[in-house]
């Protein structure tokens, strides 16, 4: 008697009641129910076994008639019924499946019987590649102008519902294979709008976990949240979600180099599981980062484990897997920078808004109908205010919520404004290569120069109950590890202050002279749960400004206000806390400046740093491009400085005035506090910043083995700047020069390849998409997480390295002649790495240089240039 076909069960949306999935547990507890026994054997078992055993073909045919009879019982109570069985499905055809992937919500149909050798079997199929088909086809890659949410956002609803609601995490991972599949600025932004706006109507809920997500994080740097995961979790779970082993796995490895690429490849080697998975959500997979950060304790390696494992099984297909591996890793690498939310934060809130809120939107066919140029002006605006909402407050947490409620308006600023014990985001100054180029740009202005210290920035916050909190440049905080100045401030504060936010230096001095110490110095002190007692390197903090007093922002007030205010309202204490050495100055007084400039850089100062002391509008700036300029202008209107900085002239320019509309065009420089804003408001000039020795911060991203006696280390080291606009980093240069055998050897332990130990340690075989580079290929990749300074000869264009590429030539990057490496920035971050366009900057420079030495005008200069 064959077995009879079993009649399938697909999904229906109408029904919440879900049949229990048969496992292979299942058949086994059934044969230790019956304990072998052959009473309930079908007709076709042997009729006198009695107690013998039954054989495997036997037991299989009983097994299947008593599914059979159970599937019938809730087929009649539910004709419509059940939830299709997508891990393990029971005498399936290969045809049907191919009709289901093309056609998932097909009404039911009784499959016919898989058969091997003419007999009717059971066969396990896996859903593990099995992919969010309506998802998918969104196309989320479209202009906003053109794109309805409304159009998917009922479906998307009714699909997300038979999973409980949330946002499906196959919509985000969707908009992570589109963003990392482009190289296109518009697109990236495009595609980041529209996904939002999805949530945004469809889930407004799961909106702010997604934002985390896409931007590789679960909490603000000020807010202490480390996954803490190593390589060997997403290992073991690899092996046990996908049934490799570790030589299978190490293949991958060794083949493709990158995690989330290993996991690819891993999940279509999936043949089957056991349990029956859930589809992941937008905000599970947050919930689920968030506990295995804020597990502790005893057990908490298992407990973190059995997370990684569980997120790895109910991935559905390659590219959730992927991304989810990425975000364990902390390397998701799609392109989309903190800059690059904001903008399509503000872009969406302008479009979409939630179901309840009452805000307006524009309208969207008045906005398809405005010129670019309008256009341009329409985004930039609400991309101003929602930057500098998170320049002061840099939470999500905080933001997200405000613009669901409101919108982009100006309430937002004041809802988002200056928070004690949150840190903002810093002021940065540009780069001067000379005292005589700051001279320059500053003319007609007073301004003062201050001692640039060799130390550790440092943003200090005080209540009006005496609570203090100490945060890092990177906006980390640092209280604990300067237990010493919070026991100073109540001896710093005046009379009448309350409350403030003060910015200064933290330097290592000599307690009993007061003299300055090293940035070096400063690292030998303890990071955490520091005790005063055992502090063996006493600091002194120089402070330099106050943002905040008594409830009130100081932002807006010009430097020399704030200035007077802290140093009238807080005292003095030797070789603990004081002021910056200053001096206030005019571009006339050269000799003077450059006297202090000597005595800070004898002092063991960096430079110094030159700050404008008024709010001057009517003074013209006599500046670059790169600075105040490069701020202000809109990003959809990046090509056209692009296009200056080739040389080619605009529509309306005219080659006479040329000069002087450049000017015009630029905002006068303010000397208010401007977050996370790098203008020439404040300049810094070091002491190995001049016309001969120029410097680069530049990040090694891959290496080749050495020859001869460097046969064992990285020797060359190839090195990239950042393009900022993309987040990709540009190959500039290979490096051998002013490496000690010492320095070899610690960087070939940092950057392990394992093929020594067998545990590959900072690096990837196969180049990363994130870093654009067209020469031989390295023997090894490293991951990106250092800055090396670097010197340099002079620049070259090459056809080799892409660094730049498009800012100086269309078919030529820039290279580094005689590149030699200085030392590491421990002080700085990828993020802060040089960039495309800086190196853009020095090269017109040199080449401006170059024609002056020659007796010609540079041609930006040159009335008759082209």
């Amino acid at each position: 008697m064959s077995s009879p076909a079993k009649k399938r069960k697909l999904n229906n949306a109408a029904k919440n009641e879900k049949p229990q999935s048969k496992g292979l547990e299942y058949f086994f507890s059934k044969q230790q129910q019956n304990g072998g026994s052959s009473a309930d054997a079908p007709e076709s078992s042997s009729a006198d076994s009695g107690s013998a055993p039954l054989t495997d073909e036997e037991l299989a045919r009983k097994l299947q008639a008593e599914w059979d009879k159970e599937a019938a019982q809730m087929d009649s109570q539910e004709p419509n019924g059940g939830e299709e069985p997508t891990m393990a499905e029971v005498v399936q055809s290969e045809e049907l499946a191919d009709v289901e992937q093309k056609q998932p919500d097909a009404p039911a149909q009784p499959p016919p019987a898989t058969i091997f050798g003419g007999k009717k079997t059971l066969a396990l199929q896996s859903a593990g590649m099995d992919e969010d088909r309506i998802t998918i086809s969104i196309p989320l890659d479209e202009p906003p102008l053109t794109f309805e949410p409304s159009k998917y956002v009922d479906q998307l609803k009714q699909h997300w519902s038979r999973d409980g609601g949330n946002a499906s995490y196959a919509l985000l991972t969707r908009c992570f294979v589109l963003v990392s599949g482009t190289a296109s600025r518009i697109k990236i932004v495009d595609t980041l709008v529209n996904c939002l706006r999805l949530l945004i109507e469809g889930d407004p809920e799961s909106l702010l976990p997604a934002v985390w997500l896409a931007t590789n994080s679960i909490s603000p740097a000020y807010i202490s949240m480390e996954l803490g995961l190593g390589g060997s979790a997403i290992s073991k779970a690899l092996k046990q979600v996908c049934g490799l082993d570790s030589r299978s796995l190490k293949t991958l490895y060794d083949k493709y180099g990158d995690a989330g690429d290993v996991a690819f490849e891993a999940k279509k080697k999936q043949s089957f599981t056991l349990r029956k998975p859930k589809p992941l959500s937008i905000k599970g997979v947050y919930q689920s980062l968030v506990k295995i950060a804020t597990t502790q304790g005893q057990g908490s390696n298992e407990v973190k484990q059995r997370i990684v494992d569980r997120l790895l099984q109910d991935a559905r297909g390659g590219e959730e897997s992927r991304f989810i591996v990425r975000t364990l890793c902390q390397h998701l690498r799609i392109g989309a920078v903190k800059t690059t939310m904001l903008i399509a934060l503000s872009r969406a809130f302008l479009l979409s808004k939630p179901a309840n809120a009452e805000y307006e939107t524009r309208n969207i066919a008045a906005l398809a109908k405005l010129k670019k140029e309008e256009l341009a002006e329409v985004w930039a605006k609400a991309e101003e205010i929602v930057k500098a909402c998170f320049a002061k407050r840099p939470n999500y947490n905080d933001l997200i919520p405000s613009l669901l409620e409101i919108g982009v308006c100006e309430e937002l600023l004041i809802r988002c404004g200056l928070a004690l014990h949150i840190p903002l985001r810093p002021m940065l100054g540009s780069i001067t290569r000379d005292l005589s180029e700051m001279l320059t740009k500053l003319q007609g202005r007073d301004f003062t120069c201050e001692y640039k210290y060799d130390g550790q920035r440092a943003q200090v916050h005080c209540d009006e109950n005496g609570k203090v909190s100490i945060f890092s440049r990177h906006l980390e905080l640092m209280t604990d590890k300067y237990p010493d100045l919070v026991e100073l401030v109540p001896k710093i504060r005046g009379d009448g202050v309350s409350s403030f936010i003060m910015e200064g230096e933290v330097v290592a001095v000599d307690s009993a002279s007061g003299e300055l110490k090293n940035f070096q110095a400063l690292t030998n002190r303890a990071r955490k749960d520091v005790e005063i007692g055992s502090i063996t390197v006493q600091v002194c903090l120089f402070s330099f400004d106050l943002m905040y007093l008594n409830g009130q922002s100081l932002l807006n007030r010009p430097f020399r206000e704030r200035r007077e205010l802290l140093r009238s309202l807080f005292t003095e204490v030797p070789h603990c806390f004081t002021w910056v050495k200053s001096l206030d100055a005019t571009s006339t007084e050269s000799e003077t400046v450059l006297d202090f400039f000597k005595s800070a850089t004898e002092s063991k100062c960096e430079g110094i740093m030159v700050k404008i002391l008024d709010n001057l509008p009517d003074v013209a700036y006599i500046g670059e491009e790169i600075g105040e300029a490069k701020q202000e202008e809109p990003k959809l209107q990046i090509s056209k400085t692009k296009a200056k900085a080739k040389g080619k002239k605009q529509p309306g320019d005219a080659e006479s005035n040329e000069p002087a509309k450049k000017k015009s065009r630029r905002k006068a420089l303010l000397a208010t506090y401007e977050p996370d804003k790098r203008l020439d408001s404040w300049l810094k000039v070091k002491k190995d910043y001049n016309s001969n020795f120029d410097t680069l911060d530049l990040i090694p991203v891959a290496a080749w083995h050495g020859q001869g006696r460097k046969a064992k280390w990285w020797s060359p080291i190839l090195l990239a700047v950042r393009n900022e606009e993309s987040g990709t980093l540009e190959a500039v240069c290979k490096c051998i020069s002013g490496f000690t055998d010492v320095f070899y050897k610690a960087n070939k332990a940092f950057y392990d390849d394992g093929s020594e130990t067998g545990e590959p340690k900072n690096t990837r075989l196969q180049m990363p998409s994130f870093i654009e580079y067209s020469g031989p290929m390295p023997d090894v990749w490293f991951e990106p997480q250092e800055v090396w300074e670097m010197a340099f000869a002079d620049i070259t264009l090459s056809p080799t390295y892409t660094a730049a590429i498009g800012l100086v030539s269309d078919e030529r990057g820039l290279s580094l002649r005689f590149p030699r490496f200085l030392k590491k920035r421990d002080d700085k971050s990828i993020e802060e790495a040089s960039t495309n366009e800086f190196l853009a900057g020095l090269w017109r420079k040199q080449e401006a240089s170059a024609k002056t030495v020659a007796g010609t005008k540079p041609a930006e200069e040159d009335e008759d240039a082209e």
